[in-house]
Parts: C-alpha cells; structure tokens; sequence
C-alpha cells in the first residue's frame, strides 16, 4: 500500500456534478499502467469541494474500478467528527488506507493535531497515512510530532511535502524523519518536482499527481530509482521540469486538470467554482510540452 507509486487522479467535477465515467476512464488508466495503488480524492480529487455523499460515490466508482489495486482516499475534513464519519464511509467501501491532513479554520497546536490522529486511528481497521501538507494545511509538523504520531495503532506512512533539492541534503532530511518513527512505518514523497530526488533519498513511496494523468511515464522514473538507477530517473524527471514549473505557478490540479482536457480524457470544465482553469496563454503552452513530450 506505502511502497512504489501511488497515483492520485483528478476527480472531474464542475457546477452540473461529478463526470463519472471520465473519473472511472481516468482509472482504468491506473489500472492498466499497474500503479502499485491509487490515491482517490487527494487534493488533486477535489475532496475539499465535495460534500460526504460525492466523496463516498468517488471512493466507490475508485474501489470498484481498481480490479484489486489499493485503493486509498482522504477522510480530511475541518471537524473530528466529520473525520470519523468520513473513515466509517471509507471502511464499509472498501477502501485499503485512509489519508489524513489536520485541515482546519483556526489555526491548531500541536496538542490538537495529535488528538486528532489520536481519536481516528482508535476506531480504524485499515491503515492511516498522515498527510504533512502545510501548503494547504497551513500547519507544520516538527519530527517530534510525526514521531508520537507515527506510534499510534494503524499508522502505515507519511506523505512529505518534498525534499530538499540538494541529493545530499535530502538523504539527511530522510535520515532525521526515519530516526524519528517506527521502522515499519514509511516514508513517502509529493511534490512531483522533488519525487525522484526523495525516492533516491530513501523515500519508499511516491504520492503523485502527474502519476494521477500519466502512470506509465511516472512508473518508470518510481521504478528506475527503486532498482538504484538514480542518475536516469533523475534524467527523465528533468525532462518534465516545464510541467513542474507550471505546477509552481499556477498549482498542479489547475495544470493536471488542463492536461486531461487537451489529451481528451475528460470535457471542459472541469474544476469545481470559484477555481478557474489556466489562463490561454498558459494553456497554450501546456498544449506545446505534451506534444514535445509524445515526439
């Protein structure tokens, strides 16, 4: 479930619903690809947009779909109890992990975040994985904090937000977090950009979004730096690095979102209100780095 590639698909959705069967087409992508397990209703999945019954109907198309992959979806939510009633949803669905951010309206201390993994992993049966996402989140874990909450029962990884740009300095960052937690628990990287670095660092999984859109392209860099080719990972990663800036720029789910409408995999629009899709120009210029990258 925490190893290898992790892809996380956008879930299309505008002011008329959810598009269904794009969703399902978007994972039977994964499936065929091989994805070692999908990530449904990440911040790329919209969840944050979805109320209760859309993000169960999400998980239970992804579920159904994945012919036997993992499937793992976010219960995040601003209240405890809509936490716990998003993990009850999780669990009867069929869902193999839950992810978890500390999201929330007021600013929360330490204390806070940790009763809230505290009181969730007490009711689960399947694994928990602690999304450390301090973009969205706006809280930001100490070690210290990861290592209490990597105690509790059923937590089965941690989602960092990246790694230092630097080969060296992210094998010390891994090194620190690891000297932290139980060994069985593991590390896994997102922020697209920083991947290859973080699993050349010793990051056991990846957690993508572009893996989400274009698995077998991701596959092959997760793979190739799993079985200690780094140098060529890290070649085939730079050749994203447009992709990347233009995920800095103007977010990856706007980007992604993008690119599954010009390779025709899903129809416009395809964000929930008040987002809006990328600018023409930029558009334009998303549309001229796929077609480089198919030659």
């Amino acid at each position: 479930m925490f190893h290898g590639l992790s892809a996380f698909p956008l879930t299309p959705v505008n002011e008329t619903g959810i598009d269904e069967k794009a969703f399902v087409t978007l994972i039977q992508r994964l499936v065929a690809a091989g994805v070692d397990s999908i990530g449904a209703l990440g911040s790329t999945g919209n969840y944050a947009y979805l109320n209760r019954e859309e993000r169960l109907r999400v998980l239970q198309l992804a579920v159904h779909s994945a012919e036997g992959i993992p499937v793992m979806t976010s219960i995040s939510a601003i209240r405890t109890l809509e936490v716990l009633r998003l993990a009850e949803d999780a669990q009867r669905a069929g869902a193999s992990a839950v992810l978890l951010a500390p999201i929330s309206y007021q600013a929360l201390t330490n204390e806070e975040v940790f009763s809230l993994y505290e009181q969730v992993t007490s009711s689960l049966s399947i694994p928990l994985c602690v999304y450390d996402n301090p973009g969205t989140s706006h809280f930001h874990f100490s070690d210290e904090l990861h290592g209490r909450i990597a105690e509790l029962p059923n937590i089965g990884s941690i989602k960092i937000p990246g790694v230092p740009t630097d080969p060296e300095a992210a094998k010390t960052r891994i090194k620190k977090l690891r000297g932290s937690i139980p060994p069985h628990v593991t590390i896994g990287v997102s922020g697209d950009s920083f991947a290859v670095t973080g699993l050349n660092a010793g990051c056991e999984a990846w957690f993508s979004v572009l893996g989400g859109l274009f698995p077998q392209a991701c596959l092959n860099m997760t793979r190739l730096a799993q079985d200690g080719f780094a140098d060529e990972a890290e070649r085939l990663s730079a050749l994203l690095e447009p992709i990347w800036t233009l995920f800095h720029q103007y977010g990856s789910l706007r980007v992604v979102s993008a690119a599954a409408e010009i390779s025709g995999l899903i129809s416009s629009p395809s964000l929930p209100l008040p987002l809006q899709p990328l600018n023409p120009s930029a558009r334009e210029y998303l549309k001229l780095i796929l077609n480089n990258l198919q030659e």
